[in-house]
């Protein structure tokens, strides 16, 4: 949720509202969603690449080790998907709106702030292998976490402005004044402690004439936030005349929030107080007003479910107000992260937004490609048991399975229907689906992403999903995509296996250090904060993250047939466990299609490691198969604007190939066995193109 202006309000006035604390040798609730954008925000990580998801790996596992060294046991709590009244959708569309102009200012130079599509999922697989306790709500997870919290008596680390409404025994600390990287010794001691800010609600209370804590709700609904925003209620605060009092405060908003709590201050309880605002009202709307404040105030009351319940069993009871008729293995899932929201909002609304990436905005959205596989996840999704289908779509009338997706169009978002796809009978109960077989399941996901179990056999197992995505991919994308996007794409995947090599004790002895040696170029190779972006690599690139997202979440649907690649890069050391390991690096795959483009070439590269040449052939074989052969054709045979590129210095054999890198370190010479298989396709290819 979050008021409007009560944050930027309370930190204006610090000194009068929050305590400093010092944090140490406690439990804290963790608001993940409000964590990992914090995180990612102020870390001076690239935004315009599509995710340096490596890096924020490093900040999040910096960010973790903080907490353990000063014993602050950490209980991450994340929103689930949105509840069956949908009641937040027009303050989602604002926000995809929002997110929208930021992403085309990203892309053009400018600033902004979106995430990278899949820092959802990295942010979990980081809490998973550092074994921080985590819980995914049912749906949002404010009031979650603060019966959490009363309950265990500690405080909540959040930056939304909703924990300044909630009475939390312990108070709330935001993360602006969370100094984690700060940590200090207590004197006389080895005692590490986290200074901190600390807010109490018995703190504001007492500033304005010790008002009645019951009131806030009202407050936060009064001033607006993502669940009220009714026109009518203008009416009312240019009737009233809200007392500003002593205190002075800046901007409009902040009048508001100041004069609301000194009007607020006079009423003995929220009756009176809400009787009040509707006598400010024309009769005939105040019944309907009543009845929308009095549910949004209800935001604010303790909730029903009982995470301690998750955190001690591994389970815990889904509030009735959700959807009490999914199979329990959902449920399961859902808790666990091992299920997106995405899948929630699906199963219970028949309704998904599709967020916008910094892609090229003047083309189709990126998430157009990854359509055929969202539709079979639909198809697995419509055929819910009967009880489930009564809670949200029974009320309509017989209608074909259909889907509602909230995506962008140019700079705007529209709402699309999507027919979900037909599957087989042995797919129609999704509460069986995981009595499946692992072979029916898995021949499912592999139709889908149209691949062969053959294809992927040379390739190790923790590489199989984003190889099948990647074969997916290069037989859906638009003419933009280019033979050195792939190669960039898998040169970025050899990153992970080349670490855990670097920290075998065979590196040196029996490599001679040549993976530690490729694995220092690759990282020089990265694309250089304030370069200029090249909208088409963008917008192939957000493709494919697109196509992984829902391949991981089909795969996540039918109980992992493949295993689920790391996107992380913790715990690198085994090349073939955990091969995905930095399995996207935006600055780096950018940086190298630059370097492709110019001056490198991938076998000179690769001369420096055999193994990491062997595992390269292997990714670039399987999806070569999958590829048309137009992909790997000179680029001035198929494309005129090329020969542009001739008179500006940049030779055709350049692109195809190039020829060195780093000179110093980089092997010269061109690729003769990329050059031969070119010249073969070419030969093979001509009737179909003559």
């Amino acid at each position: 949720m979050g008021i409007r202006g009560l944050m930027s309000f309370v930190e204006d006035h610090s000194n009068e509202f929050f305590t400093d604390v010092k944090l140490r040798d406690t439990k804290i609730i963790i608001d993940g969603y409000a964590l990992f954008h914090r995180l990612y925000f102020n870390s001076n990580l690239e935004l315009r690449y599509g995710g340096d998801y490596d890096s924020f790996t490093d900040v999040v596992q910096k960010f973790f080790e903080s907490l353990f060294a000063c014993k602050i046991c950490p209980y991450v709590v994340l929103d689930g998907g949105c509840d069956i009244s949908d009641k937040k959708l027009n303050t989602l569309k604002d926000r995809a709106r929002e997110k929208i102009q930021m992403a085309h200012s990203l892309s053009v130079g400018g600033g902004g702030y979106v995430c990278p599509l899949l820092i959802r999922e990295v942010f979990i697989q980081v809490l998973i292998k550092l074994q921080v306790c985590f819980v995914q709500c049912f749906s949002e997870a404010d009031r979650d976490i603060m019966t959490l919290a009363n309950h265990w008596n500690c405080p909540v680390l959040s930056s939304d402005s909703d924990f300044c409404i909630f009475d939390l025994k312990s108070g709330f600390c935001p993360l602006n004044g969370f100094q984690w990287r700060n940590m200090n010794t207590i004197k006389g001691t080895r005692d590490c402690y986290i200074p901190a800010k600390c807010f109490f609600l018995d703190t504001l209370c007492c500033h304005f004439g010790n008002m009645n804590k019951t009131l806030l709700p009202l407050f936060a609904v009064l001033c607006g936030n993502d669940h009220v925003n009714l026109p009518v209620m203008e009416t009312f605060l240019s009737k009233v005349r809200l007392p500003l009092g002593a205190a002075s405060s800046k901007g409009r908003r902040h009048h508001r929030v100041l004069g609301l709590l000194n009007w607020l201050s006079r009423f003995a309880d929220p009756t009176e107080a809400l009787d009040s605002v509707l006598n400010h009202l024309p009769k005939k709307k105040r019944g309907t007003v009543k009845a929308l404040l009095c549910t949004s105030m209800e935001e604010y009351l303790q909730a029903q479910g009982r995470l301690q319940d998750f955190f001690q069993h591994g389970a815990y009871t889904c509030p009735d107000t959700w959807n009490p008729g999914l199979p329990p293995w959902v449920l399961a899932a859902l808790a666990r992260g091992q299920l997106s929201p995405f899948i929630s909002d699906a199963l219970v609304l028949r309704r998904t937004i599709l967020h916008t990436q910094v892609e090229n905005m003047q083309r189709p959205n990126a998430h157009r490609i990854s359509l055929p596989i969202r539709q079979v996840i639909y198809g697995l999704l419509v055929n819910a048991p009967p009880h489930v289908r009564n809670v949200a779509w029974d009320a309509l009338p017989p209608q074909p399975p259909t889907f509602s997706e909230v995506e962008r169009i140019n700079k705007n978002i529209k709402t699309s229907i999507v027919n979900a796809v037909e599957l087989p009978k042995d797919h129609s109960d999704l509460s069986k689906l995981t009595e499946l077989s692992l072979a029916s399941r898995q021949m499912l996901l592999l139709e889908t992403l149209k691949v062969k179990q053959s294809l992927l056999d040379p390739v190790p197992a923790a590489l199989k999903l984003p190889v099948a995505v990647s074969c997916y991919w290069v037989q859906h994308a638009e003419a933009t995509l280019k033979l050195h996007h792939l190669q960039a794409l898998l040169l970025g995947m050899l990153l992970g296996p080349l670490r855990a090599m670097v920290s075998s004790p065979e590196e040196k002895a029996v490599r001679g250090g040549g993976a530690e040696t490729l694995c220092e170029e690759l990282q020089r190779v990265k694309a250089a904060p304030g370069t200029r972006l090249d909208l088409d690599t963008a917008h192939v690139f957000c493709q494919w993250q697109c196509c992984l997202q829902m391949g991981l979440y089909l795969n996540q649907l039918l109980s992992m047939p493949l295993p689920e690649p790391d996107l992380t890069r913790l715990g690198c050391s085994d090349p073939l466990s955990s091969s995905l390991s930095r399995l996207y690096s935006g600055s780096l795959v950018h940086g190298l299609c630059r370097q492709l483009l110019t001056s490198a070439s991938v076998e000179s590269l690769l001369r420096l490691c055999p193994e990491a040449q062997q595992l390269y052939g292997h990714l670039f074989n399987a999806t070569r198969s999958c590829a048309p052969a137009e992909l790997f054709l000179p680029k001035g045979r198929l494309n005129p604007k090329r020969r542009k590129q001739k008179k500006s210095g940049i030779s055709s054999s350049e692109n195809r190939v190039g020829t060195t890198l780093n000179a110093r370190s980089w092997h010269e010479g061109s690729n003769r066995f990329e050059l031969l298989m070119v010249e073969t396709l070419e030969n093979e290819a001509a009737p179909e193109l003559e």
